[in-house]
C-alpha cells in the first residue's frame, strides 16, 4: 500500500497571534508540521490528533538563534526526504523592543530584537536550505517582513533594522539559490496591518516617546488590522502561488 506523503511545514512564532493562526490552518489541511516557539501550544496538538498528522512542537528561545538551527538542521538530517511532497520554512518570529528613541534604547534590547528578528531567521534559513539542498521536492522559504522594514519610523529602529535586514539577506539568498539546478524559492513578505499583541504594544506606547502612536490608534478605531486568521490565511495563500518567488521581496497587499 502507498503512504500518502505529507507537506512539510517548519514555523516560528506559533504559540500566539499570525504563527498560532497559520499553525491552526496548516494542521486543518492536514500537513506536517514543526513548530519552534518560547512556548508550546496544547491547542495545537489537539488539533494535530483531530486530524491525524504530524506536530512536533519545540520550546526554544530564538534569541539563541545558533543553537536553533543546529537543532533544525539535525533534526532535518534524520528525516526520510521520501515521506514529504515538498517542505517549507516559515520564518514569522519577532519581537518589538521598548518603543524608544535610538538614544534612549537599551543595547541589550536592542541586541534581543536583532537577534530574534534577524540572526535567527537567517541561521535558521542557513541551516534548512542546507540540510535540504539534495531534496528532490519543492522547497520554500517564506520570511514574514513587515512596511517598517521599508519605510522608517521613529522610536523603532530596533525593528526596523531586523526587517530591513531580513529583506536584505532574502534577496542575497535569492541569488545563491537561482544558481543551482533545484534552488528553494524564497521571500520576504510584508502580511498587512495585523491585529496582534504587537499593535496593543504600538497603540499603548508613550505618545512623547513614539510620535506615530497616533496613526496606529486610528486603525483599530477605523477597523483596518486584519485579523490573524484573516492575515494567515492570506500569507499561506501567497506561498500557495506558483508565481511564489519571482518576487524576494514582496507585500501581501501588492
Amino acid at each position: 500500500m502507498l503512504t500518502m506523503k505529507h507537506h512539510l511545514y517548519i514555523l516560528t512564532g506559533a504559540s500566539r497571534g499570525m504563527g498560532l493562526a497559520i499553525a491552526e490552518q496548516l494542521l486543518q489541511e492536514g500537513n506536517s508540521l514543526l513548530c519552534i516557539s518560547r512556548h508550546a501550544n496544547p491547542g495545537l496538538q489537539a488539533a494535530a490528533q483531530k486530524k491525524n498528522v504530524p506536530l512536533v512542537q519545540w520550546t526554544q528561545d530564538l534569541a539563541d538563534g545558533e543553537g536553533a538551527s543546529h537543532r533544525l538542521r539535525a533534526w532535518l538530517q534524520s528525516q526520510n526526504a521520501a515521506d514529504f511532497a515538498s517542505v517549507a520554512l516559515i520564518n514569522n518570529a519577532g519581537t518589538i523592543p521598548p518603543i524608544l528613541p535610538l538614544s534612549q534604547s537599551s543595547p541589550a534590547d536592542l541586541a534581543q530584537a536583532l537577534r530574534v528578528g534577524l540572526e535567527a531567521p537567517m541561521a535558521l534559513c542557513a541551516a534548512f536550505l542546507g540540510a535540504t539542498e539534495t531534496w528532490p521536492m519543492p522547497r520554500k522559504v517564506l520570511n514574514i517582513s513587515s512596511g517598517l522594514g521599508r519605510n522608517a519610523m521613529a522610536s523603532q529602529a530596533g525593528y526596523c533594522a531586523a526587517k530591513a535586514g531580513m529583506d536584505h539577506f532574502t534577496r542575497c539568498m535569492a541569488l545563491d539559490e537561482a544558481l543551482k539546478p533545484h534552488g528553494a524559492k524564497v521571500c520576504s513578505l510584508a502580511p498587512g496591518v495585523i491585529d496582534t499583541d504587537m499593535q496593543v504594544q504600538l497603540r499603548s506606547a508613550a505618545g512623547e516617546a513614539f510620535p506615530d502612536q497616533s496613526k496606529f490608534l486610528q486603525l483599530k478605531e477605523k477597523g483596518l488590522l486584519s485579523s490573524a486568521p484573516q492575515a494567515a490565511a492570506l500569507v499561506l495563500g501567497y506561498l500557495a502561488r506558483p508565481d511564489f518567488g519571482q518576487k524576494p521581496v514582496a507585500d501581501i497587499r501588492d
